[in-house]
C-alpha cells in the first residue's frame, strides 16, 4: 500500500472539525481522483498528505513510513512526493526551462537538457523554453509547475485542480499526455478535480468527499453507475433525481438517471417537450412527465409530444 490515512482528525477551528476519523487507502501506480463540491476538504487533504498542515490525531503512512507533518520537518513537504498547488511558486527570474530543470542534477548537462525538453513536450510548452514565467498565462505557469514536479519522477504526484486554468483544447492535449507519462514512469497520481467526466477514462479510483466525510470510494464505473446519493450523482454533470415517491410512481429501480438513460421509445410514459436545444454532440431537451420536469439528451431535435422510457 503506497498511502494510508488512519483515523485522521483535523480542524481549521476548534469548534468545527473538518475530518473526523477519516480512513483511506491508496495503492501504488494508480491515478486517483479526489472529488467533491467546493469546501468539501479536497485541498486541505492534499496539504495534509504532503505535509503542509499538522493534524490533531490519527496517522498518515506513506511507503511504510509514518509521516510527521510540519511539526516534524524543518522544511515543509515530504520526500518522494511532489505537490502542485494552485499557487505555482515558480522562480520569476529563471526561464521556463530553468524552472523545469530546478531539481535535476547538473552532472550530465546534455541529459538534463534532454529531460527538460521531454517534460516541456508533455505539457506542450517546448516553444516557451527560454521565456520568463511573468510572460506566461496562468494556465501556462501551471503547466511549467507540473513539468517541474515530474522532473524528479516522484513516487507520488499530487495535483490540485491542474486543469482549472486551461482552455478546452489545451486541456484535452495535456490530460492525455500527462496521464500516459505517469503510467509509463509508474508514478502514482492523486488529482483533485471538479471535472470528473473529463478525466474519467484515465482514472483507477474516485474518492468522493462531502464536508470532510468520505462518501464513496470505488472504481470510476461503479461510482458513475451506482452513486451513493444525489450529491455523488451530480458531480458527473446533469442528472435527474427522483425521491422515493416519484421512483415508486415511475416504477424505477434507482433514484438517479442521467439524461442519456431516458430515451424516446415506442412504449413508456407520455411526455410534453418544453424545450429542445442544439448542444453539439446531442440535443438538450427539457420534457415534462407526470408533472415532473426531466432533462433528456437525444440525437435529433424533439418536436411535439413524445414517449420516453427509463433504461
Amino acid at each position: 500500500m503506497l498511502l494510508e490515512i488512519n483515523n485522521l482528525f483535523f480542524s481549521h477551528t476548534k469548534d468545527k472539525p473538518l475530518f473526523q476519523n477519516l480512513n483511506l487507502r491508496f495503492e501504488a501506480n494508480k491515478i486517483i481522483a479526489l472529488a467533491g463540491e467546493s469546501g468539501c476538504g479536497k485541498s486541505t487533504l492534499l496539504s495534509l498528505i504532503y505535509g503542509l498542515l499538522d493534524w490533531e490525531n490519527g496517522e498518515i503512512i506513506f511507503d511504510e513510513t509514518r509521516l510527521l507533518g510540519p511539526k516534524g520537518n524543518l522544511v515543509p513537504g515530504e520526500a518522494e512526493m511532489k505537490f502542485v498547488a494552485q499557487n505555482f511558486d515558480l522562480m520569476p527570474y529563471a526561464t521556463v526551462a530553468e524552472n523545469v530543470g530546478k531539481f535535476i542534477s547538473n552532472i550530465n548537462l546534455a541529459k538534463k537538457r534532454e529531460t527538460v525538453m521531454e517534460l516541456l513536450e508533455v505539457v506542450g510548452l517546448q516553444e516557451f523554453a527560454n521565456v520568463l514565467p511573468k510572460y506566461l498565462s496562468g494556465g501556462q505557469q501551471q503547466r511549467v509547475a507540473i513539468a517541474r514536479a515530474l522532473s524528479v519522477l516522484p513516487k507520488l504526484l499530487i495535483l490540485d485542480e491542474p486543469f482549472s486554468n486551461l482552455d478546452f483544447p489545451r486541456k484535452i492535449e495535456l490530460r492525455e499526455r500527462l496521464f500516459r507519462y505517469v503510467k509509463q514512469h509508474r508514478i502514482s497520481l492523486i488529482i483533485s478535480t471538479h471535472e470528473l467526466q473529463d478525466i474519467m477514462p484515465w482514472l483507477d479510483q474516485i474518492v468522493i468527499l462531502q464536508e470532510g466525510r468520505l462518501i464513496q470510494n470505488e472504481s470510476p464505473e461503479n461510482t458513475y453507475r451506482n452513486p451513493y446519493n444525489s450529491y455523488v450523482a451530480k458531480l458527473f454533470g446533469e442528472v435527474n433525481i427522483f425521491n422515493d415517491a416519484e421512483a415508486t410512481e415511475f416504477g424505477l429501480s434507482k433514484f438517479s438517471y442521467y439524461p442519456k438513460e431516458i430515451r424516446v421509445s415506442e412504449t413508456g410514459f407520455e411526455a410534453e417537450v418544453l424545450e429542445s436545444r442544439f448542444a453539439g454532440n446531442y440535443y438538450w431537451n427539457k420534457i415534462k412527465v407526470k408533472n415532473k420536469e426531466l432533462v433528456v439528451f437525444t440525437d435529433d431535435k424533439l418536436d411535439g409530444p413524445v414517449t420516453v422510457s427509463f433504461v
